[in-house]
């Protein structure tokens, strides 16, 4: 069943100053928005603005004589498909872990049979600390559904995991879940760069931070997927119900590609593994000196993991991605055929806004036959679109085969 009819909770946090563009995007999708707010939310965002954009009265007290008199709180609670709580502090997020019914929300929580989702937004520090994260093991064990919270600097100024998603990714993540095209699928994804030693100290690697592979590996996860990410050296947390693999060079990641590959369904190299590397390594580090000035490495090339997995007997399905500069048609193309691949999505990492260490993208996917544009968006709603294209083109192929 489509959900149509949302209760938003707010509560009190800088972010909630994103909830009137959530509002927004939830009655784009047809839905009916009704929203309620803790006392705190409304020192971030007026319940004027709310009420505008979700053509709703704004309700926050749980006495409301008027409200209550025909049960209001019981009456909403019935009212709602589904309860969307963005942003969730940690005070409330505890409060609904513990069974609280202290205000409006969270006596909604308890009072209706409807899914409830839930997108944190804190500080990193109290997002790691022991209490919230037992808290948010309780609210899982119930069925609650968090969305994020993402990596990030922080109204803080610090740096880390707390920031609240953006409302496009919430919103893609909570129409998306009725979708399961990768449905007991298993998808198996190289994400981030690799490093190859020179010595002790130093290595050679690229600006590659793995994020588009860990949202893909997300969003799989989400629309069904059993899935596998391999991770090259990045510092970002390993997406929820995700087996993940750590891995350091590119041999190290040939060799558990080829391991996993031979029970995936489909295999997405996202990865920018390193072409070369050290014919041989120092064991000590290169000092400089009047002999080094001018100092030459031997190279020898990798292994190319994308092409041997394409050339198994019994591959995979297989999506590669074409980083490139210049030329960006040719090369795709290119790599498409030459290494036997069933896709290929060029990205033009020339590009700032959608390069190395970018948070949107955007590309162009290529099939044997066919080119789809997916235009410039936050990675996590990019993947949701190439994911989409994969798994179409994925079951068109399996069904050829069966007939």
């Amino acid at each position: 069943m489509k959900i149509t009819r949302w209760i938003l909770g707010i509560t009190g946090g800088i972010a909630a100053y994103k909830t009137p563009e959530l509002v927004r995007l939830l009655v784009k999708q047809g839905s009916e928005v009704k929203v309620v707010m803790t006392h705190g939310a409304k020192s971030f965002v007026t319940p004027m603005t709310l009420q505008a954009v979700s053509r709703n009265p704004v309700y926050s007290d749980l006495l409301d004589e008027d409200f209550e008199a025909a049960m209001g709180h019981i009456e909403l609670a019935r009212w709602a498909q589904g309860i969307l709580i963005a942003p969730l502090s940690a005070n409330r997020l505890a409060a609904l872990a513990h069974g609280m019914a202290d205000d409006l929300l969270t006596t909604l929580c308890l009072a209706t049979q409807a899914p409830i989702w839930a997108a944190p937004a804190m500080n990193q520090q109290m997002w790691h600390h022991p209490a919230t994260q037992s808290n948010i093991r309780i609210l899982q064990e119930r069925g609650i559904q968090l969305l994020g919270p993402e990596y990030g600097e922080q109204a803080c100024q610090e740096i880390g995991l707390g920031r609240m998603c953006e409302p496009e990714a919430i919103v893609a993540n909570l129409f998306n879940a009725e979708k399961t095209i990768l449905e007991g699928k298993h998808v198996l994804i190289s994400a981030g760069p690799t490093q190859e030693v020179i010595d002790p100290v130093r290595y050679l690697s690229n600006r590659s931070s793995g994020k588009m592979g860990f949202a893909l590996a997300k969003a799989a996860q989400r629309m069904g997927a059993k899935v596998t990410l391999i991770a090259g050296p990045v510092s970002l947390p390993t997406p929820a119900h995700v087996k993940r693999l750590d891995v350091t060079s590119a041999q190290q990641m040939y060799d558990v590609v080829m391991k996993e590959a031979q029970h995936c369904d489909i295999f997405i190299s996202a990865a920018a593994v390193c072409d070369f590397r050290l014919l041989e390594t120092n064991n000590h580090k290169i000092k400089k000196s009047d002999q080094h000035q001018n100092l030459t490495l031997n190279l020898v090339a990798n292994p190319d993991i994308l092409a041997t997995v394409a050339k198994l007997p019994k591959r995979p399905f297989c999506v590669g991605f074409a980083a490139e500069t210049e030329n960006f048609e040719h090369y795709a193309r290119q790599k498409l055929l030459e290494k036997e691949l069933d896709l290929v999505a060029l990205n033009d990492v020339s590009n700032n806004e959608i390069g190395f260490d970018a948070n949107d993208n955007a590309l162009t996917v290529f099939s044997h036959h066919q080119k789809h544009e997916i235009t410039k968006n936050s990675k996590e709603n990019v993947a949701i679109k190439l994911l989409e294209i994969i798994g179409e083109y994925y079951h068109a192929k399996n069904k050829t085969k069966s007939t």
